[in-house]
């Protein structure tokens, strides 16, 4: 696999306004990207740090993902993301390893990347997302 950064990291939130105050007022961060996806349900708020992105998460269906996990775990961190290159690819080397994909083909996320979740039972519990700028 060919991972050059972490991309970014998914925090799950219940409201961007209340969150946005601490990563801005408390940590010095800016939030330089508010979004919304609306097919995985989200609401997004990015800062950079370094070549990090911190993505704040927050549900707009309760019967969405993020919906869900705020439901049975609380606010928190919902996922690790990597960047990579060619990202089908890569998807079909992990699922050839083993490893069970949330998504076989990549899909639109959130500025634009192509995204695809790796499961959880295969990532020793951690809810893993590959990403690609196909503008770089």
């Amino acid at each position: 696999m060919s991972i050059s950064h972490i991309e970014h990291i998914g925090i799950a939130v219940k409201n961007l306004q209340d969150a946005i105050p601490f990563y801005e007022n408390i940590l010095g961060l800016k939030c330089y990207n508010i979004e919304e996806v609306k097919d995985q349900k989200v609401k997004t708020a990015f800062f950079m740090v370094g070549q990090t992105k911190i993505e704040l998460l927050e549900s707009t269906d309760p019967e969405g993902p993020i919906g869900k996990f705020i439901e049975k775990k609380g606010e928190g961190i919902h996922h690790i993301a990597f960047a990579v290159k060619g990202i089908e690819e890569q998807l079909k080397s992990i699922e050839e390893k083993g490893v069970t994909l949330i998504d076989k083909t990549p899909r639109k996320g959130a500025e634009g990347l192509d995204i695809a979740f790796l499961h959880p039972k295969s990532t020793i519990g951690v809810l893993t997302e590959l990403c690609e700028d196909k503008n770089k």
